[in-house]
């Protein structure tokens, strides 16, 4: 019998991160939870990280993965804008690997195309796939829809050679 194995999925943002809980066993995915960690726009930005920091260790502590999956920063026009996010996503990288689960990372086109086929995928589709494959998932935000996502990702591709390349952090 194969054991369950949970895992976290994260979207990271400075201002919302998305979270989603899945359970994973052997090819059945099962939805456990999600949300979508806020920071208050109105601190700092040192204030705002600490937020984030919080919150997803509550997480954490309260859902307790097995596995956490976190998707990779792309670049934009604003450089001061990726900069943050980079930030933020140090944090979601931070707090699984302080937790002592092993992290890996996923590129977002990898992701669109594992959950709905195609690396170039909206927002709609990508949310329209996470219900056909976990029917009975809930959502507040796109960010947490993507979080799912991301944890669908690693699922699929955990035991593959992307996944052993995504968990040390090359993929």
């Amino acid at each position: 019998m194969t054991h369950p194995i949970r895992v976290l999925g994260i979207d990271p943002g400075l201002r919302r991160t998305g979270w989603g809980m899945i359970e994973v066993i052997g090819n059945r995915l099962i939805f456990i939870a999600s949300g979508t960690v806020t920071s208050d726009n109105k601190l700092g930005l040192a204030e705002r990280l600490v937020q984030l920091h919080d919150g997803l260790s509550e997480i954490v502590r309260k859902q307790e993965p097995m596995e956490a999956a976190v998707e990779h920063t792309f670049v934009n026009k604003d450089a001061g804008a990726t900069l943050k996010l980079g930030q933020a996503r140090g944090i979601a990288l931070l707090v699984p690997a302080l937790a002592g689960l092993s992290v890996a990372e996923y590129a977002p086109n990898l992701v669109k195309k594992t959950v709905v086929g195609t690396g170039h995928a909206e927002k709609e589709q990508i949310r329209a796939m996470v219900k056909i494959l976990m029917p009975r998932a809930v959502f507040d935000t796109d960010d947490a829809a993507d979080a799912l996502a991301i944890a669908i990702c690693h699922a699929h591709h955990r035991g593959s050679a992307t996944g052993r390349m995504a968990q040390a952090g090359a993929a």
